[in-house]
């Protein structure tokens, strides 16, 4: 009897330890901080220069530098810097700008994945938003992971639903951000 209650009492010790190191399981379901950005890419096509935020890096054997590759852009690499404003008008005033990179990686569909940071230096907000994770891009609303910032959203993390909110060509695209943070510290 006395190894029986020990054993009871050691089963409730550790899962008490183990509920406390893991305080996940009692998270709030809702976000604690909600942010609608949007961000503008403007890729290089060799003749626009001037204002283009972004650039191939790396291409396939049989693609270029300045055209996205044939067959789903497959094997394109790009890194950009856009402008991040508050609303969907590319002239609006930048809040920030988000920096990273994309690349294609599937054969038969438009997808990429996208490791990138919004630097955000306004008024409302300063720090960074760091992002990671598959962009099907055929999918109207897709979700990528929040996975840490600075600033004013120091060790933040969350989900960020991403939609193509406009696109002309190979050339232009803007992204409709919508970031819901699960954890604000």
């Amino acid at each position: 009897m006395k190894s029986t209650t020990t054993f009871v009492i050691f089963t409730i010790f550790l899962f008490f330890l183990v509920s406390s190191a893991y305080p996940g399981a009692m998270r709030q379901r809702y976000p604690c901080k909600n942010l609608v950005l949007y961000f503008h890419d403007v890729i290089y096509n060799g003749q626009n220069a001037d204002n283009a935020t972004s650039a191939i890096v790396g291409a396939p054997q049989w693609g270029n530098l300045t055209i996205l590759a044939e067959k789903f852009h497959f094997g394109n690499i790009a890194v950009f810097d856009d402008p991040i404003t508050l609303d969907n008008n590319f002239h609006s005033p930048p809040v920030g700008r988000a920096q990273g990179m994309y690349f294609y990686d599937t054969k038969n569909t438009f997808t990429a994945w996208l490791g990138f940071s919004f630097v955000l230096n306004s008024a409302q907000h300063k720090g960074t938003i760091n992002f990671i994770g598959a962009d099907p891009i055929m999918v109207k609303s897709r979700d990528i992971s929040v996975v840490g910032g600075t600033g004013d959203f120091f060790m933040h993390r969350g989900i960020a639903t991403v939609m193509t909110d406009s696109y002309e060509g190979d050339v232009y695209f803007r992204l409709r951000v919508d970031i819901k943070f699960y954890e604000c510290w």
